[in-house]
């Protein structure tokens, strides 16, 4: 018997059992009648923006087209509101409670709340590693600049040989002058997973303030957000959790929230009875955007997050090991199960690298960078997609 659909109209998810029995026949099914996705398209930047599926494109649709109507007793927005329903549907999915949750547009959004929100003083440091995304360091580089902070980013190993040899650098990095670490859970650049709850607590044991950039952690592999000790997380469900593009979260834990000066502010910013959702007091925004989120959470339900990870982990390990095999590629991204998911880069020679680009862009490859570059694999990935990329690359080298 096939699962009821999400919305009326929509082809219901396939049966679970078909996902046990014949494995590639329902992935299949899941791409072919959950995403608009074309045939043509090999899709393997999921690290950079997700794709929505279905159910959550008609919830925006639907949403978009009830509010033009009017037929509501509440105004169609978010922004002046707690959004409790929306919220604590999101903080049941990632692991936290729902008063120490804000949504937010993006992850970048969420990691500069923190960082122009935090009392720092010339001279406090921020720790940070060499392998953060852009919108992790720029926030904190505009303090420097503006107000005399220092950061410093401490270079880790490519690839490193376990998650411990990670989590004794960046702790015996912290100095008399630390006052933040600011990290990836899952690097943006190789993929790398970093042991989060460890370093947060040795963080926290020295006194330091640790904020996670998490854009790469919901969705693609198993956690819960209040189990890592961290006290602030930055996350982008329109990733890897199947929401439309501009829906981010920020997890601030509540004995933390007092110390965050909000940045953009309404009516409310002092009430601090709103708990996380005094974050996101930020004037008129489009709430069709959060019943997708919402829709995508459930789209991820009816599959089953452990099923997701370990179908998107298992495609991740095929281009691994494939493509480890390859003379001319070095891999970057590390080969232990436990310090990657779903993200993959390798590097090439620079004289490889210009042919590689072109025939991705002429197979309508879509990939991250070219003379490094990073595959990410989600449930639409067929392995036809990385069977091409990988004679790509072969033809390139």
């Amino acid at each position: 018997m096939r699962r009821r659909s999400f919305f009326t109209g929509l082809t219901a998810l396939p049966a679970a059992a078909l996902a046990a029995e014949n494995p590639e026949a329902y992935w299949k099914r899941i791409r072919d009648e959950q995403f608009y996705l074309p045939a043509w398209r090999a899709f393997l930047n999921n690290g950079s923006l997700g794709v929505a599926p279905k159910p959550v494109v008609a919830a925006v649709e639907r949403y978009l087209e009830k509010s033009a109507t009017l037929d509501m007793d509440e105004y169609p927005r978010w922004g002046y509101e707690k959004m409790e329903a929306h919220r604590t549907a999101l903080a049941e999915y990632i692991g936290c409670p729902v008063a120490e949750l804000a949504l937010t547009h993006n992850a970048t959004e969420a990691m500069g709340i923190v960082a122009s929100g935090l009392d720092l003083k010339a001279g406090d440091e921020v720790l940070m590693t060499d392998q953060e995304h852009p919108s992790g360091r720029g926030a904190w580089l505009v303090r420097q600049a503006r107000h005399g902070i220092q950061v410093r980013m401490v270079p880790l190993p490519l690839p490193p040989k376990d998650p411990g040899q990670i989590a004794d650098l960046l702790i015996g990095s912290i100095g008399p002058r630390t006052r933040v670490l600011s990290f990836s859970g899952i690097t943006t650049t190789t993929g790398m997973v970093l042991p989060v709850k460890e370093i947060c607590r040795a963080a926290r044991a020295k006194g330091v303030i640790t904020l996670v950039d998490g854009a790469h952690m919901h969705g693609q592999i198993p956690f819960r957000v209040a189990d890592m000790e961290c006290d602030f997380m930055a996350g982008s469900p329109h990733k890897w959790l199947f929401a439309p593009a501009g829906c981010g979260l920020l997890y601030a834990r509540k004995e933390m929230q007092e110390r965050i000066w909000p940045s953009i502010t309404t009516d409310g910013w002092t009430n601090q009875s709103l708990e996380g959702a005094r974050f996101m007091q930020v004037g008129t925004n489009n709430r069709a955007i959060l019943e997708g989120m919402v829709a995508g959470l459930e789209f991820g339900k009816g599959i089953g997050p452990d099923r997701i990870y370990t179908r998107i982990h298992q495609l991740a390990r095929m281009v691994f090991d494939r493509a480890r095999r390859m003379p001319g590629v070095k891999m970057l991204t590390p080969d232990d199960d436990r310090m990657f998911g779903s993200l993959v880069t390798m590097q090439l020679q620079p004289a490889h690298a210009q042919k590689f680009a072109a025939l991705c862009k002429e197979r309508r490859i879509w990939i991250s960078g070219a003379e490094r570059f990073r595959v990410s694999t989600h449930i639409h990935t067929r392995p036809e997609d990385i069977d091409l990329l990988l004679r790509t690359m072969t033809e390139s080298l």
